[in-house]
């Protein structure tokens, strides 16, 4: 999702758990491979390792979703 901040464009990267609360939120210019990887880690680190991730399909994400359960380390 793309949020505007002082007339210029931002990222807004959200992870929610099962009951919708959000885990953490982060906005940042780029979205690519390395920026979901460093999303994901951050997540993982701080959250129970969860049972399935469901994303909304980026390009971006597809790099991160098999190896999940490496990210936490």
């Amino acid at each position: 999702m793309f949020v505007t901040l002082r007339g210029e464009p931002y990222l807004l990267w959200r992870a929610v758990d099962e009951h919708g609360a959000e885990l953490d939120i982060l906005v940042q210019k780029r979205r690519d491979k390395a920026a979901a990887k460093r999303f994901f880690k951050r997540v993982l680190r701080s959250s129970p390792v969860p049972r399935k991730i469901v994303t909304d399909q980026l390009r971006s994400y597809r790099p991160t979703e098999p190896r999940s359960r490496s990210l936490r380390a």
